[in-house]
């Protein structure tokens, strides 16, 4: 067999296959031997039926064309790796040449994985907010902390703001009223916005046992998008009384016994937060920088594969809440053309992000060990609630294992690139970023650390769709567009064309 590569982009490239028939023969005697033991011809016995007679039945023509789609996958894939083609998408053959005793001559187009030219490390420049933490942010998470500890007193005036309330409630829609749509001594804070539009508006200045009637559009359920009358009845208001912020407090709050010591952990893990927060504004620049500074062409059916995963997902978490995709464009304010193009460019940087971290890679040789992948399916079952052999029976059915190491090696790339670049806070300080280590005592909090830091939309494309293909799968990819029209005389009538 002789493959020769042509390179029609930086994309996509077409392999062109030259194969003897003493090699395409082994697959003819095949088909051969199968159709013997399929055909029932009377006088001859299941699997000793003459290829002489198989040739009368079915047309030699048949048993040549069903003998090239069984052989031509393998020698697709024998071209793919004789020529080191990464491919990224199902091919497109072309059979141009063949004729019984003759060569057979095929063509596949496809696109492969392009070449990306990785910049200097070192020369990687980001500026990234100072991890400062004020007085007030401490402040904040007191106030937090106590609204965590205040207690409800009931109160004997119309509803104020911060207010907690017990309510009826009950709507209608032209009249009609809605099952679903009534509730008894529902508590609602006031000035949440978490209940209803225009509960807030409607209920302020109450008093207990006052009737308010106010008009809403349903967002959700039978109703959707249309205008409901919603009727509610304050039975209750009750006001929040936050504990004073004394030495007291600490002691019931936490296990310190100064407000003073509360303040000191408090600020320390506002800090670490902070810290985390850098990491993760520093791993978003970074990917922005390399998809700036780097030329990296996408080939459009890994764009036209990821958009359409990115949809799947969106409809089935839009299914699970009971709504549609125009009702939830609405709730964004925006329009479809917007959105499909907003989806367009995020998935586009996705993937190019992806190209350039597998180029950073191949180039550094990153590997992942068995301990490592071990450690990750131990976290990540823990986290989904399994036992780690069912959690890696899982990812052993279709790609999960190998999204998986993709993730990981990626994720290992991504720190390397950013141990390795000038990192600054806005004000021209140095910066030295809070990157996860392995130290075996907290390899697993490590890990955690890092799956909690980095999106992994960022790092891991959603469809697969820029994975290389293996062998199997291109052997399937090459199988279902085959079988062609040939110039062959004897070639079959009806065999399959591209």
């Amino acid at each position: 067999m002789k493959a020769t590569k042509e390179t029609l982009s930086p994309t996509r490239v077409k392999l062109t296959v030259e194969v003897p028939f003493d090699e395409l023969k082994p697959s003819v005697d095949a088909t051969y031997r199968k159709l013997a033991r399929q055909v029932r011809v009377s006088g001859f016995r299941p699997g000793k039926v003459p290829p002489r007679i198989l040739d009368q039945r079915l047309g030699r023509g048949v048993i040549l064309d069903e003998a090239i789609q069984e052989a031509l996958p393998q020698f697709y894939s024998e071209a793919v790796q004789a020529e080191e083609v990464d491919v990224l998408s199902r091919p497109e053959v072309d059979i141009t040449e063949f004729a019984d005793g003759s060569q057979l001559v095929f063509t596949a187009e496809v696109d492969v994985r392009p070449q990306v030219t990785l910049p200097e490390f070192g020369d990687l420049e980001l500026v990234v907010e100072p991890a400062v933490v004020s007085d007030e942010k401490v402040d904040e998470y007191l106030g937090t902390l106590r609204d965590r500890f205040a207690v409800l007193k009931p109160v004997e005036r119309p509803v104020q703001e911060g207010d907690f309330v017990s309510l009826d409630l009950s709507a209608s829609v032209d009249g009609e009223a809605i099952e679903d749509a009534t509730a008894t001594g529902m508590s609602y804070e006031v000035g949440s916005g978490n209940l209803i539009d225009g509960i807030d508006e409607a209920i302020t200045g109450a008093a207990e046992g006052d009737e308010r009637t106010f008009d809403t559009e349903l967002m959700a359920g039978e109703y959707a998008g249309r205008t409901a009358q919603v009727t509610a009845v304050v039975r209750g208001v009750k006001e929040k009384e936050l504990p004073a912020l004394d030495d007291d407090f600490a002691t019931t709050a936490s296990e310190f016994d100064t407000l003073e010591e509360l303040r000191t952990d408090v600020r320390g893990r506002l800090e670490t937060s902070r810290k985390a927060e850098q990491l993760g504004e520093a791993r978003d620049k970074l990917l922005d920088k390399l998809v700036e500074l780097v030329e990296v062409p996408v080939p459009e059916s890994v764009l036209a594969g990821e958009l359409e995963a990115r949809e799947h997902r969106l409809g089935h978490e839009l299914e699970h809440i009971g709504t549609d995709r125009a009702t939830y464009l609405e709730t964004l304010g925006q329009s479809e053309e917007d959105f499909d193009a907003e989806v367009r460019k995020s998935a586009d940087k996705a993937i190019r992000s992806q190209f350039i971290l597998d180029a950073v890679i191949d180039a550094e040789s990153i590997g992942l060990d068995q301990g490592e992948l071990m450690e990750q399916i131990l976290m990540r079952a823990q986290r989904a609630g399994v036992q780690p052999d069912q959690y890696a029976q899982q990812l052993a059915q279709g790609e999960g294992l190998t999204a998986l190491m993709a993730d990981v090696l990626r994720t290992k790339a991504l720190f390397l690139l950013l141990e390795n670049a000038k990192v600054a806070d806005s004000e021209g300080n140095p910066v030295e970023l809070n990157l996860p280590r392995r130290p075996a005592a907290d390899a697993e909090d490590d890990v955690e650390d890092i799956s909690d830091e980095l999106d992994a939309e960022e790092l891991a494309i959603g469809g697969s769709a820029a994975v290389s293909q293996d062998d199997g799968a291109a052997e399937v990819a090459a199988e279902s567009a085959a079988a062609e029209d040939t110039s062959a005389a004897d070639a079959a009538p009806g065999s399959d064309t591209k």
